[in-house]
């Protein structure tokens, strides 16, 4: 079973999202990081940037594919997490502290789900 911590949003996407001090933090779940195993590369916008809910933002490279990291909200890139960029292996560690980026002035909330209905997701997938 799959760690979802019930005070994040999700995405049917594999995306989960925390609002803090006014933005919102988004990061890969525990089953996306699952999926993709070992992740190698992670590509990132820029701060500043324009991101759209359902629309892509980057991209993560694993030892078996590359993936499209999809946007849980629309607003404008405030942080990207250098960190994941020098040490992708993070977000396999420790995926809900190894966020990647943090958004600003948000809008598109609407398609998010709760831990629950995320479970759901998950288990049609697997």
């Amino acid at each position: 079973m799959f760690k979802n911590p019930e005070e994040l949003k999700y995405t049917k996407t594999h995306e989960w999202v925390k609002e803090e001090d006014g933005l919102c933090v988004v990061g890969l779940t525990d089953y996306a990081q699952d999926a993709l195993g070992d992740i190698v590369f992670v590509n990132l916008p820029s701060v500043g940037d324009t991101v759209t809910a359902g629309e892509v933002f980057g991209d993560v490279e694993s030892v078996k594919a590359v993936s499209d990291v999809f946007s849980p909200v629309s607003g404008t890139v405030a942080e990207v997490n250098e960190a994941i960029t020098d040490d992708p292996a993070k977000v396999n560690e420790d995926c809900y502290g190894a966020w990647l980026i943090k958004v600003s002035d948000v809008t598109g909330t609407e398609e998010l789900l709760d831990s629950k209905a995320y479970e759901e997701v998950c288990e049609k997938e697997a």
